[in-house]
């Protein structure tokens, strides 16, 4: 993805570790951190956004994850509350970069962050399209 000189607004979900996201060494498996991030854009999406997955999808349209990398600092366990924060860091013509964060409550203590790259897909064809003009202008707050 190309950077950017754009700023966009960053959006926080709060979140809980469910028994079901402990691995074996009784802290959140890696894998689920993604789906924190997943679960909050979902959120985000309709909340602040006003364009939620459903909307995208009722127009023929997906979003595909291309890419992520996630930079683990610290793990989080059982019954943890977390602040999961998103924002658009790029777009490209077919896609875009969102950034996340995610932040142990109450302290505030860096978990991850990283990011994933997205391409908006036609989900006719699962052919990566170019975002239209009016979901640009949308997101890009």
């Amino acid at each position: 993805m190309s950077e950017s000189a754009d700023i966009f607004s960053k959006f926080e979900t709060e979140l809980t570790v469910r028994p079901d996201d402990i691995d074996l060494y009784q802290h959140v498996h890696s894998t689920r951190y993604l789906d924190y991030v997943l679960a909050a854009r979902f959120i985000q999406m309709e909340r602040d956004y006003g364009m939620s997955m459903q909307d995208f999808a009722d127009r023929g349209l997906g979003w595909f994850m291309t890419s992520s990398t996630v930079n683990y600092k610290r793990p989080l366990g059982l019954g943890d509350s977390m602040i999961v924060r998103c924002w658009i860091e790029s777009f490209a013509d077919r896609g875009c970069r969102v950034a996340f964060e995610i932040d142990r409550q109450p302290t505030g203590k860096r978990s991850c962050d990283g990011f994933c790259d997205y391409a908006l897909i036609d989900l006719s064809t699962s052919r990566a399209i170019a975002i239209p003009e009016d979901i640009r202008t949308q997101y890009s707050i």
